[in-house]
């Protein structure tokens, strides 16, 4: 049964996606298709069972380094069994963890649940009720599991800024810690990937009539530009959401002490102030401690 090398396994709106599909376009790399299989976190794909996931990498070449990229495996405690079955599967791997600022991975978190309709509060409320919002940003609490089991050296940790000021030097980086020798080349030009802001809500019957061939041919065709536009501005999330303070000053208080534990690991001094200056430069690894 064919396995994957590595995982990409989150965190969710970190740029996991460009990631994933830059190494698809490196010689020597086989990235899954469908980018996120989900396997060993939803039930429902897992009842698949292990020949479906080995599918996933059949048509890899021998000698390719394959991988694929399930941010459902950082989004504890809402998927518990996840590295128990991954362990049992895959008892070694490589781990690729990127991460983002914590408040702007949870702004982008709560745009993209507001265009599937999932969440219908303000951003604060939202906070209040929607447990993940914080907890996809724990990044220390998302990664002890997995340094227990793989073992900190097993797990690169990536910093999604760093791949908007450096992006050629963080891939080699990457391929680097997968033990890839040839060279590797970040293609500038790809399409932006699973981009929040320009997510439009979704509604009841969507998927019916915006991907209908006929129906959109008669959309273009028949409706004005204008009206087109009026409905679509009705469906999107005009302004950033804005967090109060109250909720601010309890984020701040909840991520820099997961961001210190996260800097203990990386034997730096990490908290919001200075998230962004060392996620742009840092080269930190994680130590073996715990």
């Amino acid at each position: 049964m064919k396995k994957p090398d590595f995982v990409i396994i989150g965190a969710m709106k970190s740029a996991t996606s460009t990631l994933h599909e830059q190494l698809a376009l490196q010689p020597g790399f086989f990235m899954s298709t469908p980018k996120e299989p989900n396997f060993f976190s939803d039930y429902d794909i897992y009842k698949l069972g292990l020949n479906w996931y080995s599918d996933l990498f059949a048509e890899a070449r021998i000698g390719d380094i394959c991988g694929e990229s399930s941010t459902h495996y950082t989004k504890l405690p809402d998927y518990p069994r996840t590295i128990e079955r991954m362990k049992s599967f895959l008892p070694s791997l490589k781990l690729i963890y990127v991460i983002r600022h914590p408040i702007e991975r949870l702004v982008s978190h709560y745009i993209h649940q507001w265009s599937q309709n999932v969440i219908t509060t303000d951003i604060n409320q939202a906070i209040d009720e929607f447990d993940e919002l914080i907890n996809y940003s724990r990044y220390s609490m998302q990664l002890a599991p997995f340094i227990e089991a793989y073992g900190a050296e097993n797990i690169h940790i990536a910093f999604s800024e760093a791949f908007r000021v450096r992006p050629q030097y963080e891939l080699e980086k990457v391929a680097q810690f997968l033990n890839y020798s040839n060279p590797v080349i970040w293609y500038e030009n790809l399409p932006a990937q699973n981009v929040s802001s320009q997510r439009i809500r979704r509604f009841k019957g969507y998927d019916f009539i915006v991907d209908h061939p006929l129906l959109s041919w008669l959309r273009r065709n028949l409706i004005p530009q204008s009206l087109r536009d009026a409905v679509k501005n009705k469906l999107t999330l005009k302004n950033r959401p804005v967090i109060d303070e109250h909720h601010m000053l309890k984020l701040v208080e909840i991520f820099n002490d997961d961001l210190e534990k996260l800097g203990k690991l990386l034997s730096i001094q990490l908290d919001l102030t200075n998230y962004s200056s060392i996620a742009k430069t840092s080269d930190a690894k994680l130590i073996k401690e715990f």
